[in-house]
């Protein structure tokens, strides 16, 4: 379906998504392609436990390009920050200029059109949207043991538990290795950032292998780490505390609720860009809907304000 006439306007902004996924390619083709606009790039990691053939079909959308360096991407584990640092990696070496770098997932969707999305970014261009919480907090105070205990999240085998006990009993509580204020929570891991803090991002982890040493024995580093490194550098100024995507965690746990039809009333009055997160094996009547109510109804083109 095409973007409606009312909404098209030629722009020179660019964003480079990098869409981590790990199944059902149909479903990122249908994202890719929802998404289609432009100014919007894809850079697709496909986790390397499936085979490569699995997403190859994906290359072949515009503007989408596989990234070769593939990991094992274990949930929670540092192979996740892996992940995205490679696909950083092949945007800064793509030849290209972006202005934002977006993360989405294998089960995120749009909530507003391509062009919204374009619009809304283009009116706050140098700035980067994280939604982030500080120390105290009910969430700080269980997300502690992240980094203060030894975790093998990275690695998968027969008595991993047991060994991870067995290290935070007996070796020293470990402390967080930069002189940093704590900068995190459940939405951190899913962010639009500037290019040029994502240059930042890549260049210090790169150059401080220790920091990305530390973090393997960590757990769920993805909803800190990053954050904590932005929020400490030169560019905290420009950071917005928001990272408009619709997620969630009602149901308790470390994973948000898979959305359904019966979650669209709260998602046509979301103001977030993106959901998440979605299961087209599960419901994919949530996904027509939000196209017919959203993404493809006749909108009025409209100016975006820039976010406070």
């Amino acid at each position: 379906m095409a973007i409606p006439e009312s909404e098209m306007r030629y722009t020179t902004m660019k964003v480079a998504h990098i869409i981590i996924c790990h199944k059902n390619p149909a479903f990122v083709a249908r994202l890719i392609k929802t998404m289609s606009h432009e100014c919007f790039d894809f850079y697709v990691h496909a986790d390397k436990k499936n085979t490569e053939e699995n997403f190859a079909a994906l290359a072949n959308l515009p503007g989408t390009k596989l990234i070769e360096k593939r990991v094992v991407v274990q949930w929670a584990g540092y192979s996740c920050l892996q992940a995205i640092l490679n696909g950083i990696e092949e945007i800064l070496h793509s030849g290209k200029q972006y202005d934002f770098v977006n993360i989405l997932t294998g089960q995120d969707y749009p909530l507003k059109s391509a062009s919204q999305i374009c619009h809304f970014l283009e009116a706050n261009t140098g700035k980067s949207f994280i939604k982030f919480e500080t120390p105290p907090s009910e969430w700080w105070d269980s997300a502690l043991q992240r980094f203060t205990k030894y975790h093998l999240t990275n690695y998968r085998f027969k008595g991993k538990t047991r060994i991870e006990q067995l290290l935070s009993f007996i070796l020293p509580e470990r402390k967080f290795p930069l002189e940093y204020g704590l900068y995190g929570g459940p939405y951190s891991a899913h962010w639009t950032i500037s290019m040029e803090v994502a240059t930042y991002i890549y260049e210090f982890l790169n150059e401080n292998k220790k920091i990305s040493n530390f973090f393997k024995y960590t757990w769920g580093s993805d909803e800190f780490l990053i954050t904590s490194i932005i929020m400490n550098s030169p560019y905290k100024d420009k950071v917005v505390s928001e990272n408009y995507r619709y997620m969630d965690w009602s149901h308790g746990g470390a994973r948000p609720k898979i959305l359904t039809v019966i979650d669209l009333p709260l998602l046509l009055k979301s103001p977030a860009l993106f959901a998440r997160k979605f299961d087209s094996t599960l419901d994919l009547d949530i996904l027509n809907l939000i196209d017919r109510e959203l993404i493809y109804k006749e909108v009025k083109p409209g100016k975006f304000k820039k976010a406070v």
